[in-house]
């Protein structure tokens, strides 16, 4: 069973060959999601694909959560329609991988928040060497279809690990692992607090919820599943009821 999804290890291999996790990140203007920033990549992809026909994207494969499936190709877009990478980008020693969302639509230029992988590979390492001297995985039972709630005692932490959500200062997000062993970060409060902010316009009971977050925010809720409200509880999704599985 792995424990870290490819997208993960790819975003991490390509950080570390940058000579560390996140250069320069303790900069505070690097881990600040400017919107004129995001703006201008925005204009820079379209008028790319206006010119070429194409997305400038560096595409994964289909198995790729689809909120991390279209990174920004920035090697396209400088010089000739960027002066350069933001400043708050990986490439540029940030913290934000730039991704497109809608592709086939509007290609919506959104952000991953990379500072949670940290996190993730911390914990992946804690459940290798668990799980090398250990039959099965470090968990106490399901939180949801598809999704292990971790046993963090056996995994010698004195709480549940969490990351800083990037859609509310004020939630810290638990990390819980999908039967498959991918690493997963649970999204629900946010879910449920934008309910609260601004309704389910545009969306229905048993719809993924994930593209609530994303409608009203710069950012993509990355390492998730799917989410959904049902009987008035936000809860995980069944797979099953995915009208389009790819975009798990």
């Amino acid at each position: 069973m792995k424990t870290l999804s490819a997208s993960v290890w790819m975003v991490m291999a390509a950080l570390l060959l940058s000579g560390c996790l996140f250069p320069d990140s303790e900069r505070a203007e690097n881990q600040i999601p400017y919107e004129d920033q995001i703006q201008s990549v925005q204009t820079a992809v379209h008028q790319y694909r206006e010119s070429t026909q194409v997305l400038p994207i560096q595409t994964r494969d289909a198995e790729t959560s689809v909120f991390m499936r279209y990174p920004v190709n920035f090697r396209t877009l400088v010089p000739g329609y960027l002066q350069s990478a933001p400043g708050n980008a990986f490439e540029n020693g940030g913290t934000f991988q730039y991704v497109l969302t809608n592709v086939e639509e509007e290609a919506e230029v959104k952000l991953v928040d990379l500072r949670s992988s940290r996190k993730l590979q911390e914990i992946s390492r804690r459940i290798d060497s668990y799980r090398s001297s250990n039959r099965f995985a470090p968990v106490n039972g399901q939180v949801g279809p598809g999704v292990l709630e971790l046993n963090y005692e056996a995994l010698r932490y004195d709480e549940v690990a969490t990351v800083q959500s990037p859609f509310n200062p004020n939630h810290k997000l638990p990390i819980h692992m999908a039967t498959n062993g991918d690493l997963i970060i649970d999204y629900r409060i946010d879910v449920m607090y934008f309910i609260e902010e601004y309704g389910m316009d545009g969306f229905s009971e048993g719809d993924d919820l994930r593209w609530l977050l994303v409608e009203h925010s710069p950012f993509v809720p990355a390492h998730s599943k799917p989410i959904t409200v049902k009987d008035g509880e936000v809860v995980y999704m069944d797979e099953s009821e995915l009208s389009d599985l790819s975009q798990n």
